[in-house]
């Protein structure tokens, strides 16, 4: 293949498409070779024909773009992750439209963790021995926090989401910004006096800390001692929402609650107002519901209490009536007239009921009081 020139006097010119296209024939001649590196922005899908990756040599920073192809990729089964070292085999390419290098790998292989990764894993196996991820010092947040303290970096997408997600569901709810460098040399420090500033504000009851997507470098502050110390020491519930889901930078870990995305965390430090007006809708209906059935069960109890009213004077007069007849009925039972009716008879003398045969005399005078009438009769003979 030959690249084509025009002639401009005595110069010979190449267009931009034919140098990078000359460039591309060159490179097509060097050798198959090995390259050592750091694996950072490892993106795969399934529907792409590559997978893409850097490779970043931990000690300059420099960084090469590199791709593979996906089946051959996934048949190497290498399961790798952001910051592992590896060799991989290939050969440079230029990318013509956009005269990006970049390196055409054909197979990749695992030295160990990287650098930077292996740091990270000794500092979170010390935290951990320290109790920082304990499960036990996990706090709750507040259900109505009286303000909402969010640490995140300038202008970023993060922050708009975070906003964003608190507003469109509590309104009402006040937010507290603290702006810091989120990635780069003195991002540690100035996230964690962020973080320190923001939760010493008077009605801050929870904080966020928000930060996009991003490779495994820029997510490095998130895990380096003094963020994660801070987040373990800060005086009211931390929500991280740090990286993808997929990401999980140490001060997950130390974190009251972690959140898969800034949106999400906008979700847990506030209520849904709308959620709040149908449950107190439900709680309204149920009040009115719960005092019409209390009155009436009180009105029926009235009208109850109303006709045994009514009815009282009746009832109490009629057992009065039948408690008279019976002492009535036992009266006549202990009159004397009672006794006479079953054939007794009462004698008196001199007006004085006898008692004694001897209280009298012969040809006296009695008088004998029957049932039906009386006698006047004298006495014949005594016996005594």
């Amino acid at each position: 293949m030959k690249v084509e020139a025009t002639f401009h006097g005595d110069r010979k010119v190449f267009s931009v498409s034919a140098f990078n296209e000359g460039v591309g024939i060159y490179l097509e001649r060097l050798p198959t070779l090995w390259v050592e590196g750091e694996v950072i922005e490892l993106r795969r899908n399934d529907a792409w024909a590559f997978v893409f990756f850097t490779l970043k040599d931990p000690k300059s920073g420099a960084c090469l773009s590199a791709t593979i192809p996906r089946r051959r990729f996934d048949a190497l089964e290498l399961a790798l992750a952001d910051g592992e070292r590896v060799l991989v085999e290939g050969k440079a390419e230029i990318y013509a439209a956009k005269g990006a290098l970049s390196f055409r790998a054909t197979t990749i292989e695992r030295m160990g963790l990287g650098d930077h990764l292996a740091a990270v894993e000794r500092l979170k196996q010390l935290l951990a021995a320290e109790g920082l991820f304990a499960a036990e010092r996990k706090r709750s947040l507040p259900r109505f926090p009286r303000a909402v303290g969010v640490v995140t970096g300038a202008d970023a997408a993060a922050r708009g989401d975070v906003l964003t997600g608190i507003r469109s569901r509590y309104p009402a709810a006040q937010i507290v910004i603290t702006e810091t460098r989120v990635q780069g040399t003195g991002a540690p420090n100035a996230i964690a006096a962020a973080l320190r500033l923001v939760s010493a504000h008077p009605q801050v009851d929870v904080v966020i800390v928000a930060r996009g997507g991003g490779s495994f470098d820029d997510l490095l502050p998130f895990s380096s001692e003094i963020v994660v110390r801070a987040f373990a020491v800060c005086s009211v519930p931390v929500v991280s929402a740090v990286g993808h889901e997929q990401d999980t930078p140490l001060c997950d870990l130390a974190a009251d609650v972690r959140a898969s995305t800034p949106s999400a965390a906008a979700r847990l430090v506030v209520p849904d107002l709308r959620e709040l007006e149908a449950a107190l809708a439900r709680q309204r209906a149920l009040l009115d519901t719960s005092v019409r059935r209390a009155l009436g069960r009180e009105r029926e109890r009235l009208t109850r209490s109303h006709d045994r009213l009514a009815a009282a004077p009746v009832l109490l007069i009629e057992r009065r009536r039948v408690s008279l007849d019976h002492a009535a009925a036992r009266l006549q039972g202990l009159s004397p007239r009672a006794t006479l009716t079953r054939g007794y008879a009462i004698v008196r003398s001199g007006g004085v009921a006898l008692r004694d045969a001897t209280d009298t005399a012969p040809d006296a005078r009695v008088d004998i009081e029957l049932a039906v009438g009386s006698l006047v009769a004298t006495v014949g003979e005594v016996q005594a």
